[in-house]
């Protein structure tokens, strides 16, 4: 992708992309490029003179054909669960772009939703929304809703709990003075029954 854009930003031929872009390669890849070529003369087979050739090479030599079939697994299982609304939207995109899974608007808003955490989705499936922009936007929203409330929550348990532990120690203590009472009562009672 950043050689893609480099290509479009100086707006490189396509008998210079092959060059330009072989001449980053580095380490294994350099190897690699280097035996493919020899390969390719030894083979009689034409050298490799487009992008869109040499790209599916290196996807060919570095990405598993199960890739894609992965991906698409991974897409269908995420959850947004303690992800932010903007981490989960990011992370279906780049499995999506990844996957070279180009679907229309209403089928990718479907999907989001499915795996949005219940609190949000109850909320936002409620609201009006055009796009999948709109539908982000509407889902920080109710995030940053849910999080005041569960915030300031916390904050009146606190301060409510001060009050309970002073109620508390006063009810045990005026419990504890019967107690007291009553066996020294009894020790009272053992004595003068001893004396008699």
């Amino acid at each position: 992708m950043k050689v893609e854009q480099l290509f479009v930003c100086h707006r490189v031929s396509e008998e210079r992309k092959i060059p330009l872009a072989t001449l980053s390669f580095q380490g294994n890849a350099m190897y690699w490029w280097t035996a493919l070529e020899r390969d390719r003369r030894l083979h009689r087979e034409p050298p490799i003179e487009y992008w869109n050739d040499l790209r599916g090479a290196l996807r060919r030599r570095h990405i598993p054909s199960y890739y894609n079939r992965e991906l698409i697994d991974k897409l269908q299982r995420l959850q947004q669960r303690t992800m932010s609304v903007e981490e989960y939207r990011q992370k279906m995109e780049l499995y999506m772009m990844r996957a070279s899974i180009r679907k229309n608007e209403s089928t990718t808003i479907a999907r989001f939703l499915s795996g949005l955490n219940l609190k949000i989705r109850d909320r936002v499936e409620l609201l009006p929304y055009q796009d999948l922009n709109d539908l982000v936007q509407l889902c920080i929203k109710v995030e940053q809703q849910n999080l005041r409330k569960t915030s300031s929550r916390k904050e009146g348990s606190y301060s409510n709990s001060y009050p309970k532990r002073d109620f508390k120690r006063e009810g045990s203590t005026s419990k504890e003075k019967p107690k007291i009472d009553s066996q020294t009562h009894r020790q009272r009672y053992a004595h003068s029954t001893h004396l008699h």
